[in-house]
């Protein structure tokens, strides 16, 4: 796994962004366990209201309603060295050239090296569906897709840890 190299790290805490409208339960979970065991600020944000634990580091921002309001807004506050949470292809394509790290619910980290062709596949799938062809969504979140997110996430805020 291609991790950002975190030895220019400037010092600036890292923040968790959660591109929440779609995110699963069950990753929130994991990601509220992880921020309250590193304490690291977590946002989830989201265009309808969200049930987050009682937390000093885990915070809820709503936005208006509106196609990519809420991607608008993490990519707006986004710092380097962020981690933000999402599924969303030209969302991980805005965060990654602002030198955040993106990774999705099912642990694929998104990188300067494959962000350009998951755009591609993308783009290519989205004019399938728009010509007629039924593509299908992607098939449920698995409990292998839980482990290499939950794996992928303690990877990296062990090594932003070890910065500090």
């Amino acid at each position: 796994m291609a991790l950002p190299n975190f030895t220019t790290f400037t010092g600036k805490y890292m923040n968790i962004w959660v591109d929440a409208d779609a995110c699963p339960v069950v990753i929130k979970e994991i990601l509220f366990k992880a921020a309250e065991r590193t304490k690291i600020k977590t946002t989830l944000v989201a265009n309808h209201p969200i049930r987050i634990p009682p937390s000093r580091v885990i915070h809820f921002m709503q936005v208006s309603s509106g196609f990519d309001i809420a991607d608008d807004e993490i990519v707006k506050r986004v710092q380097a060295n962020d981690l933000v949470i999402t599924a969303d292809i030209p969302l991980a394509d805005e965060v990654i050239t602002k030198s955040a790290i993106a990774l999705s619910p099912r642990g694929e980290l998104f990188t300067k090296e494959n962000i350009k062709s998951r755009l591609n596949v993308r783009d290519f799938m989205d004019t399938m569906r728009a010509s007629g062809v039924q593509t299908g969504g992607p098939p449920p979140l698995n409990q292998n897709d839980r482990q290499t997110f939950a794996n992928h996430l303690d990877t990296i805020l062990t090594r932003y840890n070890q910065r500090q």
